[in-house]
């Protein structure tokens, strides 16, 4: 919101000798945010209000050129006295012979250097220089002169200082007002803020008794949708002087306040939704055909906006409608079909009060973030509908000839607000400062709540401006705010003592560092997705992780579901990070995923008190759960290439061991065996295990899902649920042996489809106690090795704690464990 210090002060006795800087200070104290002061450029000389007396159209050039003799007030004794009339050459022509201008008379030095003085050109003496509103430098518009008025309007004498008339030394404070303060994206809002934090008289705007307008109701209106609109007020008018321009001192405000100006009627209601905060709508009269109908749009209906985009529109969108259909997007943008128009003379102005969440619907929805839908959804005074169709009227009578037909449309079904109860010492308690009940009240009763100080608990009424007071911590902090932040004192609470890390926590951060180690970089990403995603990965129709959990109001449309699979975001952020140069690529991810399912719709609590245990039973169960996930994907080479050689490509095998990386730093063991499941490749899948449960799977990618995802082929990837590890048993130190090793290496044939994991388990339980250490070196298929079937070449360590082993006992144990191997798998000892 821009605010012009000019315009506030008509509504506020600004203290004299307040500085920009302390107004700046006030707003801060306030709870409002100053974004950035706008300090006009300055103009130096003589710059004067001057009248256009006459005008001599010059002739023989390539463009239209005047010589005007124009009054600039009264001549000094150097000039003969009298009045000061100057001949000025300018080569505009959207001024008249007494139209009010102004004038840099020599001397002046205009924004950006350029000084002023008298020369001939185009044959003639020019004696000054009459500005537009760039040459200024209080506005864009180039087109032509700045006109003040013409003849009979009520622009200041000829020799006024002109700075202060256009603004010259008018500072704009542009202000940022969050969600909860939508009354002060007004001046009528700003106002009654700034009248508190100054302890200065104000005067509310808003303050106007509309006039008892006689005859039948302008118009037939009905509203269909009363929870929608509780109240909608329409006023119509006639007679308005389609040529009529908007005074300069409305076109100098709106522009400060950072809106175009369009033409009368268009500025007029811009003007009054900046002055009192209520956004208004004027509709070209001629163009509405039959009774207006306050409605939801029906499926397939269309309308044309004024930026002249045609809108598909949603069953959820609020319309206005006449006999034709729609014409305006409810408390959004109006429809091109009813615009006001270069020869407009009868307008309907609209002025009505909408349900906030619904209009901040439709704007994100129709990507429409206007100035009205801004305001509307934080939330208007419903009681300014009426009071600024008036303001209204009076301004296009005044500027426009216009002349109100018919009473007012005032369709109003609000129900009394209820009241607040609320204990006196509650805002004692929240903040640690001594207020007075006394006190309390009066600081209510400025927020302008109307107070029954004779109950106890008080009986607080908030104001219709502020829908947010809704709750006895509102008003605490109401009272706080305008009592003064600074007054809070800073009292750093006392830690309590703690416990370290949780067993969680510290299992998380093991395999963050874990994974890291290894040489993968941490890749957090939103977690949301959309169903396409899930397309993408081929997942089957009756995949569980189709059965997201929705998000009512979604950061963005195409992602409206939480993730229940990390897989998505980490694979999104492997192809953002290939398709700019990297070429190999190792990221992990862990975090929350969130599975759907049905669940009874959680309560909404109160915030005056603790909800039960059953309010709380009842919310959580309504939350889903949320298994800690880790997951990881890479794609190029695992090892680089250099001198040494080639590099090694990642492939399944990286992934696989990723999760063994994960479960030892979880105090877990995986085992491995051939699995099924998207998006991985069916043959190249692995399932992860713990005991007799899958947590987890690895592998590559499917080559269908690598092209949908535009990944290279053959990427890796593996997911796993950290929840499903069993806790992480107490760390035992292993035992040491000063006895020596017997190192041995045995190669058994299996068949192909006899996973690793079972050979190593049956050499395990065939050797015994006595073996140390197995670990799987080496596999080999081809000749001769048997088709069908590979070698698996295992190195033993076997040692006694109590002594040396002789080779008939290392014989014996490795005879044991190949015939244990071949009797579960069918193994046999490779010759």
């Amino acid at each position: 919101m821009r605010v012009p210090v000019g315009w506030l002060a008509e509504y506020v006795d600004i203290p004299a000798g307040t500085s920009v800087e302390d107004l700046d200070a006030a707003f801060v104290r306030l709870g409002l945010e100053v974004e950035e002061i706008h300090r006009p450029e300055q103009v130096t000389g003589p710059l004067v209000v001057g009248r256009v007396l006459e005008i001599e159209e010059l002739t023989g050039f390539k463009k239209p050129i005047r010589y005007c003799q124009v009054d600039v007030g009264e001549a000094d004794a150097a000039r003969g006295g009298g009045r000061d009339v100057r001949g000025i050459v300018c080569g505009a022509s959207n001024f008249a012979v007494g139209d009010a201008v102004v004038v840099a008379l020599p001397g002046a030095v205009l924004p950006g250097g350029f000084a002023i003085a008298a020369r001939t050109t185009y044959d003639r003496v020019s004696d000054g220089m009459i500005c537009s509103v760039r040459e200024l430098g209080v506005g864009d518009d180039h087109a032509g002169i700045l006109v003040l008025g013409s003849s009979g309007d009520d622009v200041p004498p000829p020799g006024t200082p002109a700075g202060p008339v256009v603004g010259l030394e008018d500072v704009v404070i542009e202000l940022a007002i969050t969600p909860d303060r939508g009354y002060c994206l007004s001046m009528r809002g700003l106002a009654r803020e700034m009248g508190t934090g100054l302890a200065a008289p104000w005067r509310d705007p808003g303050a106007l008794t509309p006039p008892a307008w006689a005859g039948e109701p302008a118009w037939q209106v009905t509203v269909a949708d009363a929870d929608r609109c509780d109240r909608f007020s329409m006023l119509a008018m006639e007679g308005l002087d389609p040529t009529a321009p908007s005074p300069w001192w409305m076109r100098r405000r709106l522009a400060q306040a950072g809106v175009r100006s369009i033409s009368l009627a268009v500025d007029v209601t811009n003007y009054v939704m900046l002055e009192l905060g209520q956004p208004m709508h004027a509709f070209d009269r001629d163009a509405v055909t039959g009774p207006i109908t306050v409605r939801l749009a029906r499926e397939g209906e269309k309308l044309t906006t004024l930026d002249g985009s045609v809108r598909s529109l949603s069953t959820d969108d609020l319309l206005i409608t006449d006999d034709t259909g729609p014409i305006g997007l409810a408390a959004v943008m109006g429809g091109a079909s009813t615009e006001i128009g270069e020869g407009t003379t009868a307008v309907l102005l609209e002025a009505a009060h909408w349900e906030p969440a619904g209009v901040a619907r439709t704007a994100r929805r129709h990507r429409l973030p206007s100035e009205a839908a801004r305001r509307f959804e934080r939330g208007v005074d419903p009681e300014m509908t009426v009071v600024s169709l008036a303001r209204a009227a009076e301004l296009l009578a005044e500027y426009g000839g216009a002349h109100v037909v018919g009473a007012v449309v005032d369709v109003d079904t609000r129900a009394p607000r209820p009241s607040i109860a609320l204990d006196a010492a509650k805002p004692a308690q929240v903040s640690g400062m001594p207020y007075t009940g006394a006190q309390v009240v009066e600081l209510l009763e400025a927020v302008g709540c109307v107070v029954d100080a004779s109950s106890s608990p008080l009986a607080v009424t908030p104001p219709p401006w502020r829908p947010d007071l809704t709750d006895p911590a509102d008003l605490v902090e109401e009272v706080v705010r305008l009592a003064g932040y600074d007054d809070v004192p800073s009292v750093l609470p006392t830690a309590p003592p703690g416990r370290g890390l949780t067993a969680v926590q510290r299992r998380r951060r093991a395999i963050g560092r874990a994974l890291a180690e290894a040489g993968y970089v941490e890749a957090p990403a939103y977690p949301f997705l959309g169903t396409p995603v899930l397309d993408a990965l081929g997942l089957p129709e009756d995949d569980e992780r189709r059965q997201v959990v929705l998000v009512r109001n979604p950061l963005s449309e195409e992602e409206p579901a939480l993730r229940t699979t990390l897989l998505p975001g980490l694979l999104a952020t492997l192809a953002r990070n290939l398709s700019r140069g990297q070429r190999d690529v190792a990221l992990f991810e862990h975090g929350a995923v969130f599975p759907g399912g049905d669940r009874a719709a959680a309560p909404v609590p109160g915030v005056d008190r603790r909800p039960d245990d059953e309010t709380i039973a009842a919310l959580l169960r309504a939350v889903p759960e949320q298994p800690w996930h880790v997951a990881v994907a890479l794609a190029g080479n695992r090892e680089p290439r250099g001198w040494w050689g080639p590099g090694r490509p990642a492939v399944w095998a990286d992934a696989v061991e990723a999760a063994r990386l994960v479960a030892a730093a979880s105090g877990a063991e995986l085992t491995v065996r051939a699995g099924d499941r998207a998006p991985w490749h069916p043959g190249r899948c692995a399932e992860l295990l713990v005991g007799d449960t899958v947590v987890g799977h690895a592998g590559e990618l499917h080559p269908r899902v690598c092209a949908a995802l535009e990944l290279p082929a053959r990427t890796a990837v593996m997911e796993l649920d950290v929840d499903a590890l069993p806790a992480a048993a107490v760390p035992i130190g292993p035992p040491v042996s000063s006895f020596p090793p017997v190192l041995l290496d045995l190669a058994l044939v299996v068949r192909d489809d006899v996973p690793s994991a079972e050979v190593a388990a049956a050499l395990h339980q065939g050797a015994g106690e006595l073996l140390e250490a197995l670990r799987l070196f080496d596999v080999y298929s081809g000749p001769p090795v048997p088709a069908g079937s590979r070698s698996l070449a295992y190195a033993l360590t076997l040692r006694a704690p109590d002594r040396t082993l002789t080779g008939e006992e290392a014989t014996a144990l490795r005879d044991a464990a190949v015939a244990e191997a071949a009797e579960r798998t069918g193994a046999q000892l490779r010759a």
